[in-house]
């Protein structure tokens, strides 16, 4: 048979200390703090990834129409597939692409006979070079991805 005092003792050790939940919180805290950031830079390659993946697909529809009829299809504004195109590009086109920024065929602008560009990117300037430097030479005044008065262009002639 227990004694009233050891009844006692034994109820109060049920639970968990304060400095044991302390130590669980700081725990999950230093896991937190070293998964957020890798999350983070998975979440940048993914947008990336999404971002080059989508410009392949519209200059290779661009050059298919280009090499089909001899000329670059019209100019047209930002979100706006070009008349000739209208049945060869997918919705991507009408919609924010992955860096919070919307499409645009460019033709004769800026000096460039045919480029794709986005306009609006939400994107800083360091994940534009990171893109830069996967299809191109890495720096954003030169080569064929090019930073033009605010536009990112992917230069096709």
């Amino acid at each position: 048979m227990k004694t009233p005092h050891a009844a006692r003792l034994a109820s109060s050790r049920r639970g968990f200390t304060l400095v044991e939940i302390m130590i669980v919180v700081v725990i999950i805290g230093i896991l937190a703090a070293l998964a957020i950031p890798a999350f983070q830079r998975l979440q940048r390659k993914a947008q990336n990834t999404r971002f080059i993946s989508d410009l392949r697909t519209f200059s290779q529809a661009f050059e298919t129409y280009a090499m089909e009829n001899g000329v670059w299809p019209a100019n047209a504004g930002s979100g706006v597939v070009p008349k000739a195109l209208t049945g060869d590009i997918s919705s991507s086109w009408t919609s924010t692409n992955t860096l919070g920024g919307r499409w645009n065929w460019d033709k004769d602008r800026l000096g460039i006979v045919a480029a794709i560009a986005t306009t609006g990117v939400t994107a800083d300037a360091i994940q534009m070079a990171e893109i830069d430097a996967i299809i191109d030479d890495g720096n954003l005044a030169t080569g064929l991805f090019v930073e033009n008065s605010g536009l990112y262009m992917w230069v096709l002639e």
